[in-house]
């Protein structure tokens, strides 16, 4: 992913009010490791309900709001990140929602997903295969695995950003 600054990420959300974005509470920036991010996500460290994915969509990064169930009263049950589709972290994956994007989500209207609560699915893609998933396949098959995992991530993140700004 492309390194963004604080004015391009406020910028990019589609479906928070101005408001909303310049009140987000963004991360680090200087301290990511850009290469191996696929997207940009986080928790808002004041209001641990609120969290934000900043996801390249045609080559634009788009911004999200989300929120998340009530850690507190979250059940814990295995679950997949339908983002990273990992197989391995399944016991951290929280129900995420978004307001749509323009008039259908001032309408109401959301949309929702399950992805890793820490927003962790650019390590989890990466890590190597398990001995289950490629058996005793040649180190490029297991490279192939890992890249094929990346590549899901990325069309699975923007295809969830792009409902979010289609119109209901």
């Amino acid at each position: 992913m492309e390194p963004l600054t604080d004015k391009q990420i406020r910028a990019s959300f589609v479906n928070a009010s101005r408001r909303e974005a310049a009140q987000a509470v963004l991360p680090v920036l200087d301290t990511l490791d850009w290469e191996r991010l696929d997207y940009l996500g986080w928790r808002d460290r004041k209001a641990p309900l609120v969290a934000y994915a900043v996801v390249p969509v045609d080559g634009t990064p788009t911004g999200v709001l989300l929120r998340s169930t009530d850690a507190k009263e979250r059940i814990r049950r295995r679950a997949v990140c339908a983002w990273c589709e990992d197989v391995v972290v399944t016991d951290d994956v929280s129900l995420y929602v978004a307001r749509r994007a323009g008039a259908s989500g001032r309408r109401g209207n959301t949309i929702g997903t399950l992805i890793c609560t820490h927003f962790l699915c650019s390590a989890n893609v990466r890590r190597p295969p398990t001995r289950t998933e490629a058996g005793s396949a040649i180190e490029e098959v297991r490279a192939q695995m890992v890249a094929n995992r990346i590549e899901g991530l990325r069309t699975r993140s923007a295809a969830f950003v792009a409902e979010v700004l289609r119109e209901h």
